[in-house]
């Protein structure tokens, strides 16, 4: 007996050695286009650059949602922010006026749904959440995670150098960037748990408004704008290179640990770029739109032993796929509404299936209550306020320049059908005509 027992024993210490540990970035704001390595010529991003040459690019990624704390709901959780009926950014923005009345959405994450921290803490998994979390006043210590740092409710922060005036983060020295803060306390809870499996999920507050950075990088950027660019915010750009020296930072201390192998390293953002603080280069609009540039994001993916250096995927992905994931690689089970993307890190195709949007809400930015799909190529959108149907063929039109809704009418009927039993399954939310409109 006692020889059984310490078989199992063993099993089990080999069985957690063998675990990966994750270090998951999302970022806020950055858009589809914003990085070196998806074809930005302004932005310098070496690291992540060089994080894309030794793991996977994805070509068709997209957020859950067209603004942030949806998305970040579905990153912990695997479900769409529909399914959540967490849709808007908390706590949204009011249009009393408007000609439809937003339905009676969540304004925070319940502390009762399952995340992907609080499974692989159940697995013996060190858990932390550093930087924006914008999901609950609970904070993540009521979502699974043992550490949290720089976290608040807030969607933006007050400044991004110190003072920070952050009660979750006590100030450093003047002038210290809070990128370069989040990152350094990544960096330390990594050292303190390097012998044993753990999850970083680091959302960097970075690249949200209000822009801010270190004034010697801001002044490199502003000299280098003076050359013709479609993008060319200095500030941003400064926010940008200081988001990948945070990935080369950490992916350093990996090296210098011996962890490198045995991590997986993950980088997205939450939405679509912000215009016109940056241009999504062909893509249509930004932020709080319908369109591609509302909902298309870089994900990059460095799976050592499972992806292969250098390879692309032009497979289309969202967010709910990565905890989904993170739980097949740690040997976990998460329930949702994503899929392991391990079959296409591996090279291979996904199975087939529709992606879906669902934002009953008004945005500052202009947009107006839509739900979307992708369906292959073909994308199906729908505007609630006058009932408007547009479809595009992303094959031949990434820019959603010319809308096929009337001349392919059997296309869109099939695509319609699709979305409006999608929303029937997930009991989404839509708005309702608004009794105190006023045009």
């Amino acid at each position: 007996m006692k020889t059984l027992l310490a078989l199992l024993f063993l099993a089990a210490c080999a069985t957690a050695a063998d675990r990966p540990n994750f270090v998951v970035f999302l970022i806020d704001d950055l858009g589809a286009t914003d990085l070196g390595c998806y074809g930005s010529t302004f932005y310098e991003t070496p690291n992540l650059d060089r994080l894309a040459q030794d793991g996977m690019k994805f070509r068709t990624a997209y957020s859950a949602c067209t603004v942030c704390s949806p998305t970040r709901a579905a990153m912990l959780t695997g479900k769409y922010p529909a399914r959540l009926h967490l849709t808007d950014w908390i706590p949204g923005h009011g249009r009393r006026k408007a000609r439809l009345a937003i339905p009676d959405w969540k304004k925070e994450l319940p502390a009762s749904e399952p995340t992907i921290a609080s499974i692989l803490r159940d697995q013996g998994y060190a858990t932390c959440a550093i930087g924006k979390w914008h999901l609950s006043p609970a904070g993540p210590a009521a979502h699974g995670f043992d550490v949290a740092i720089a976290n608040n409710h807030r969607g933006l922060p007050t400044s991004y150098l110190s003072p920070y005036k952050n009660p979750n983060l006590t100030d450093g020295p003047d002038g210290e960037e809070l990128t370069d803060r989040c990152t350094a306390e990544a960096v330390k809870f990594i050292r303190e748990k390097r012998d044993r499996p753990f999850f970083v999920y680091l959302p960097h507050f970075a690249v949200h408004t209000p822009l801010g950075a270190k004034p010697d990088a801001i002044q490199k950027y502003r000299d280098k704008a003076k050359t013709t660019q479609p993008q060319g915010q200095p500030a941003y750009a400064a926010m940008i290179q200081a988001v990948d020296e945070s990935v080369g930072t950490i992916r350093a201390e990996l090296k210098t640990l011996g962890l490198s192998e045995k991590t997986v390293i993950i980088f997205t953002s939450d939405n679509g770029g912000l215009k016109p603080t940056t241009n999504n280069l062909g893509l249509r609009a930004g932020k709080g739109s319908a369109y591609e540039g509302g909902i298309r994001v870089p994900l990059i993916i460095h799976w050592p032993g499972t992806t292969k250096p250098g390879s692309e995927s032009t497979e289309p992905v969202i967010t709910m796929d990565i905890p989904h994931t993170v739980a097949d690689a740690a040997g976990a089970s998460l329930k949702g509404d994503g899929q392991t993307l391990r079959p296409a890190l591996t090279g291979g195709k996904l199975p087939a299936r529709p992606l879906f949007w669902h934002y009953p809400h008004y945005h500052p930015g202009g947009a107006t209550p839509y739900s979307a799909m992708r369906d292959g190529s073909l994308r199906l959108l729908r505007f609630y306020e006058d009932g408007k149907e547009e479809l595009y063929d992303l094959a031949t039109d990434p820019l959603e320049a010319t809308d096929l809704a009337k001349t392919q009418p059997d296309k869109a009927a099939a695509l319609r059908a699709k979305l409006d039993a999608w929303l029937k399954a997930t009991n989404a939310q839509l708005p309702t005509p608004n009794p105190d409109y006023a045009p």
